[in-house]
């Protein structure tokens, strides 16, 4: 775990899409999101099965987005994060966060070729919670 890559990840003004948001308050990517924006982050929903969550217009895609995020969070299946760090590297997006379970050794190997620097094998929650 590199801590100075956690802490830069969790500044404070850094924009976030969390890929994979649900509405089912049991799931993780309902409970990642909630906690992000009650954080105080700007938070992006991304789910193409859903029109919104928590009252948030819920969006398609990365692509869809109305702003570049700073971090991407990944809390979707392994081959979802592989497409996914493809899109963040295409829209030059460099931080990606991918929560345990949502990690692949193609996605990690994928980022390291590409320059995007990477979390994995951590909770987003946990350590935002522990570095108050």
């Amino acid at each position: 775990m590199n801590s100075e890559l956690i802490t830069e990840f969790l500044r404070k003004g850094n924009v976030f899409a969390v890929v994979g948001v649900s509405r089912n308050p049991e799931k993780y990517g309902h409970k990642v999101y909630k906690d992000l924006k009650e954080a105080g982050h700007t938070v992006y929903p991304v789910n193409p099965y859903l029109d919104e969550v928590l009252g948030d217009r819920c969006y398609p895609s990365l692509s869809d987005l109305p702003g570049k995020p700073d971090v991407v969070e990944t809390v979707v299946p392994p081959a979802v994060t592989e497409q996914i760090v493809r899109e963040c590297h295409a829209l030059g997006i460099d931080k990606v966060w991918m929560q345990p379970g949502s990690e692949s050794a193609q996605a990690i190997a994928f980022c390291k070729r590409n320059g995007i620097k990477f979390v994995q094998g951590v909770c987003v929650m946990v350590q935002r919670r522990t570095r108050r």
